[in-house]
């Protein structure tokens, strides 16, 4: 399967469903109460992490995900049928991040995680809802709400517990395949291996998930090479083992190539100078009798700073038992941690409670081209929720703008008659002696 761990989606969950207007009709009923049904719940998008993936692969053509409305509320009291939630798997350690300000909004670690990207819109209360003792047979309903929209990207960092890293053509993918289940491509020359590949070592006791990590360049931190592409799947591993080839016999070259890679991911996060590593020396079959000293020459050399190490061919098997051992003791030493990196989030579907009154004043805004812009969450709500074709609705809005002083505030601000007013997504015109009463309008906040 394609390797792709970034992608960029639309996520725009489901409508909400329109109440309904209806009042009871049956046999010697002549004057039935009201019986409109709400509308169901729209369907949210939700994501949901899982280990039976390893790439971004599936969403990269599946770029405009939309939720299911919810269904409209009918007569006799039925309520509408709450839209299905739309639940997408990805990857563990799939970061997401808002397209605006590229800040992250979550970080799925652990399977069975979950981010809630768009929630569904409320359904729309039936007029059997507004029913009292003072209103006893209302003549409107709402309309649902608008589900919730966003633009995310979407950003995969591996999580393993040991990572591979070296320059290219070391045998990385080589020790990969010697020591764990992975069957990675190899090749003779730079670059063979074009995207991370992992395996798994089980010891019977743990599965000890491994990481090959395409080879790194100088300039890597600065998108030279593979670079950037995959430098963030170093980021979770919690071992590091540096792959160095003993191919050309220079011990002052390998020294100096460690250092390279050492400073690249230093110069990608100053972190990982902090993260657990040894040092494997691969490629010990190709050695000949004259440089062989080399590694004696390396042992000293990392034995006098205190790093571990060992010298492995991948291809004859020689060292590969102790290079196990080695992993397998780490491991057991630093236990896995729940989470090292994480903007958490759990799927939380409890309907979000409106508040009694909306504290935010009201802001007046003049436009461009003429005409102005009323900004006030419960006015913006109203104008979407109401149905202005209802007469009763249109007197309720009214009381609304009544209540909140919107006429004073707009005559203030340099308002004349028959300008053009918007409030939410909807449009009117200003006439400010027209407020006609309605004595069974009620706040509408408490709705």
């Amino acid at each position: 399967m394609k390797f792709v761990d970034s992608v960029y989606i639309s996520v725009k969950a489901g409508h909400g469903g329109n109440g309904c207007m209806s009042f009871l009709h049956e046999p010697f009923k002549p004057n039935g109460g009201p019986d409109g049904g709400n509308g169901g719940r729209g369907g949210s998008v939700i994501f949901e992490a899982t280990s039976n993936l390893q790439t971004l692969a599936d969403l990269e053509y599946q770029r405009n995900i939309k939720g299911v409305n919810g269904s409209h509320g009918s007569g006799n009291a039925c309520n509408g049928k709450n839209g299905a939630d739309i639940v997408i798997k990805v990857p563990c350690g799939t970061v997401f991040y808002e397209m605006e300000g590229n800040e992250g909004v979550a970080d799925l670690v652990e399977s069975g995680d979950r981010f809630v990207a768009a929630r569904g819109g409320r359904g729309g209360r039936g007029n059997r809802y507004f029913a009292n003792s003072r209103r006893k047979a209302p003549r409107f309903c709402e309309k649902g709400d608008t589900g919730e929209a966003s633009e995310l990207r979407l950003e995969l960092k591996l999580i393993a517990d040991v990572g591979l890293v070296g320059l290219p053509n070391v045998g990385k993918s080589s020790i990969l395949a010697a020591i764990s289940n992975a069957q990675p491509k190899i090749a003779d020359y730079p670059f063979t291996t074009l995207s991370p590949n992992l395996g798994v070592l089980n010891t019977g006791i743990d599965r000890i998930v491994i990481a090959d990590i395409p080879g790194l360049i100088e300039g890597a931190h600065e998108n030279k090479g593979l670079g950037l592409e995959f430098l963030r799947h170093i980021a979770r591993s919690r071992l590091l083992i540096h792959v160095i080839s003993l191919e050309c016999g220079n011990c002052e070259q390998i020294i100096r190539d460690l250092s390279s890679v050492r400073s690249e991911m230093s110069a990608y996060d100053a972190d990982l100078d902090k993260r657990p590593y040894f040092v494997a020396a691969n490629k010990a079959d190709l050695l000949n009798k004259e440089n062989f000293s080399v590694i004696e020459k390396l042992t000293k050399h990392f034995k006098d700073a205190d790093i571990p190490f060992c010298v492995i061919s991948a291809r004859t098997g020689q060292g590969i038992p102790e290079l196990t051992k080695q992993i397998i003791s780490f491991v057991n030493i630093h236990p896995r941690p729940h989470s090292d990196i994480r903007l958490y989030a759990i799927a939380d579907l409890t309907p979000e409670k409106i508040p009694m009154r909306c504290a935010n004043k009201i802001e007046i805004i003049a436009l461009h081209g003429g005409g102005w812009r009323v900004l006030h969450r419960g006015l913006e709500k109203a104008a979407e929720r109401f149905e202005m074709s209802q007469e009763e609705n249109t007197a309720r809005f009214i009381q609304l703008l009544r209540k909140y002083k919107v006429e004073d505030l707009l005559e203030a601000a340099g308002a004349q008659p028959g300008d053009t007013v918007a409030i939410g997504y909807n449009e009117f015109n200003f006439y400010p002696d027209y407020y006609p009463s309605d004595d069974g309008a009620k706040d509408e906040n408490n709705d």
